[in-house]
Parts: structure tokens; C-alpha cells; sequence
């Protein structure tokens, strides 16, 4: 059963996020967004931000690893997967031109609040607790470019071209900046940083910036089902929890020693948990586990 914000009534929740720039569709355990302001290249503004902050808090409130449960009361499955599109022929153009332009006549106490808005849309997707997946066609700029970096795995055309494009425009990729610094690494964020300039979905791929480049749309929608069926045979704890790791270790500021004891605690207690026995325990009776698909 597909559920989406078009038709509320049908829904199993009255908490059902409310948009008008971008789509919010749950198919089981899959839920999809998708930017919807095709004639501007889906170019983020105060509107557009707030609401996929907004979906994006509702999907992982919705999720199994915040929920802790595959279903919930109702028998509906929890979510376990989120795939980022945007409509039309372009991703993402990065920040509307109107609020570019309204940024200049605005106090620095004014900026640094759309700034911090901006930041939240970023954190949300980067700490999202389910395998979030990008699809992106045509261009990815600015802060669509920050968007792909805080993407789980992402899904390309010969034809996407992205930048870190802000230098451009005599400003830095601050706030994306984080983000696509731990994707990338120092050399390389420092590198398109200064030049500004739109790379090849090859060079993209290349440099892991994405992670995957199919040759036609037909194909990247095959491609992510591929992707969705193999995340659906892995513990959805596990992923969220995987998740938690990377984001300990970009923090960690103790001693490698401590960083050592810590991984021993956490891997006893994932043996320990009912995912880790029950994984453990279908695979010495060669059965499949409780999450997989079509297991009652």
C-alpha cells in the first residue's frame, strides 16, 4: 500500500507531515521524498527547507531503529529506507535566488538563523537513522551538493554535473561544508572549494562524492530498487546503529585505547540484542531472518 501526502485520508497517522514543495510517499517499509519545484531546478528556499525538515523528522520518528519494532500497532511496517528525488530535470540548483538576494539586506542575527535552518535540513539527513538514497539528474549545486553528501548511497546520470558552486558567488560552503568534508575528505573539499566548478558525474564517482552512475533514468529506478531489496536483508538495527558508529568516530576525542574498549562494549551488546541473536541464530539454521521481506 502506498501512502502519500496527496491522500491523507487513507493514511494509518493524523500526524501525516503537510507540504506543498516536495512529496512525502511511504510504500511499506520505504519511504520517499521528492523536491517538488520543477520550475526553479528545485532550488531550496525557507519553505522547501522547512518542510523537508519537517519529513524528515517525521520518517525518523516513523523509523524500526526509533521505534525499535519491524511493525507498528496497526500491522503497518515501520520505515526502513529513504530515497531523496527531485522533480523535473534538475535535483537540486541549491539556494533560491530570491533568498540569495534577501540575505544581503538582512542583520547577521537574521542570516545566521536561516543559516542554523539550513544546518538542521543537512544533520537531519546526514543522522537520518534509515539507509537514505539519492537519485539525481541533471544538477546538483550548493547546498544540492550538500544534500548528495549527507546521502547514504547515491544514484547518478551520464549527464549530472556537480559543484560546490558557492565561491562563485564570493561566499564559502560553510554550512554544507562538514558534510561533504567527511564524504570527500580534506584534499578534495578543499579542492572544489576553491574552484567552484561543476565536475562530471564521472569525476564524481570517482572521487566518491556519489556512488553509483547508471546510464539512463530507467535504469537508476532499477538500480535503487536493487539497492532497497539488498537493505532489506540486512538488520535495521544494525544500519542505524552503523550509522551511530561513523558518527562517534568523526567525534571521538579520547584516546585510541578507549576507542578500542569502546567498540568491545558495543559489539557485546549488539551480540547481546534480540536482532544480533536472532541473526545469529538464522544463520546456524539456515533459515532467513525475522526482518527480511515476506517473513511472517
Amino acid at each position: 500500500m502506498v501512502f502519500s501526502g496527496c491522500d491523507k485520508m487513507s493514511l494509518p497517522t493524523n500526524d501525516f507531515p503537510v507540504t506543498e514543495l516536495c512529496r512525502l510517499e511511504i510504500e511499506g517499509p520505504v519511504a520517499r521524498i521528492t523536491l517538488s519545484r520543477p520550475d526553479v531546478f528545485n532550488a531550496l528556499n525557507i519553505k522547501l527547507i522547512s518542510e523537508l525538515i519537517e519529513v524528515l523528522n517525521w520518517t525518523s520518528s516513523k523509523s524500526v531503529f526509533s521505534l525499535g519494532q519491524l511493525k507498528d500497532s496497526e500491522g503497518n511496517d515501520n520505515l526502513r529506507v529513504l530515497v531523496l528525488e527531485g522533480e523535473g530535470r534538475h535535483f537540486c540548483a541549491g539556494a533560491d535566488i530570491n533568498m540569495m538576494r534577501d540575505a544581503g539586506a538582512k542583520s547577521p542575527e537574521e542570516n545566521r538563523i536561516d543559516s542554523e535552518r539550513l544546518d538542521r535540513l543537512f544533520n537531519s539527513l546526514w543522522a537520518h537513522p534509515c539507509f537514505t538514497i539519492g537519485v539525481v539528474q541533471g544538477v546538483a549545486l550548493g547546498g544540492g551538493a550538500g544534500l548528495i553528501a549527507c546521502l547514504d548511497h547515491v544514484i547518478v546520470e551520464p549527464k549530472t554535473r556537480i559543484a560546490l558552486s558557492e565561491g562563485k558567488l564570493g561566499i564559502l560552503p560553510a554550512v554544507i561544508g562538514p558534510y561533504v568534508y567527511r564524504r570527500l575528505g580534506s584534499s578534495q573539499f578543499r579542492r572544489l572549494a576553491m574552484l567552484a566548478s561543476r565536475i562530471s558525474s564521472e569525476e564524481a564517482l570517482r572521487i566518491g562524492m556519489v556512488d553509483q552512475l547508471e546510464p539512463s533514468p530507467k535504469e537508476a529506478a532499477v538500480a535503487v530498487d536493487v539497492v532497497i531489496s539488498e537493505v532489506l536483508t540486512t538488520g535495521p538495527m544494525a544500519i542505524g546503529e552503523a550509522k551511530k558508529l561513523a558518527l562517534i568516530f568523526d567525534r571521538w576525542k579520547d584516546s585510541d585505547e578507549e576507542l578500542r574498549l569502546w567498540t568491545l562494549d558495543k559489539t557485546s551488546e549488539m551480540r547481546g540484542s534480540r536482532e544480533g541473536q536472532e541473526g545469529l541464530a538464522s544463520f546456524l539454521e539456515k533459515r532467513s531472518a525475522d526482518w527480511k521481506p515476506n517473513q511472517e
